[in-house]
């Protein structure tokens, strides 16, 4: 049995920025999403409070990896069928400096703005299958933002 904070665990992998100079190479993606804060008895307020979430993107191929915390917002559309939006702020190790090495993203802060979209189908009442893309940037307050965007699929057990 889970403990009463915990909502979700999912993991996945990512095909890296593939628009960018570190293109070519994969993710392994791993998240924790928590119970939601509050609840409210209506439930479309209930819609409205996101469950938080922790989570890591780690590329094996020397490229940008990060870590990421937010909010995730959950709307379904059926049954089996939701969508997601989430927000939040990342880490990363990626190349911050004014001359940026050759195949890496110009992405001008190691701290970022860390969004997400994504359309699940819930295969059980626990298990689901999701298709996301995550992308993080600076918002232009950096003069560099090329910012990173990965493509993937994730596996999610709800408890």
């Amino acid at each position: 049995m889970a403990p009463s904070w915990l909502s979700e665990v999912r993991i996945g992998a990512f095909a890296h920025d593939p628009a960018s100079p570190e293109k070519g190479s994969a993710d392994l993606n791993a998240e924790i999403l928590f119970a939601r804060p509050f609840s409210p008895d209506n439930a479309f307020l209930r819609y409205l409070v996101p469950r938080p979430h922790l989570g890591a993107t780690a590329n094996f191929a020397g490229r940008t990896s990060q870590i990421y915390a937010g909010g995730t917002w959950t709307f379904d559309l059926t049954r089996s069928f939701f969508v997601e939006g989430a927000f939040g702020g990342s880490l990363n190790n990626g190349d911050a400096s004014v001359r940026v090495r050759k195949a890496r993203n110009a992405i001008g802060s190691n701290v970022l703005f860390h969004e997400a979209a994504s359309l699940g189908y819930r295969v059980t009442p626990n298990w689901s299958v999701i298709g996301t893309v995550e992308h993080s940037s600076n918002a232009g307050f950096r003069s560099q933002n090329r910012g990173l965007t990965n493509f993937g699929i994730r596996i999610g057990y709800g408890f």
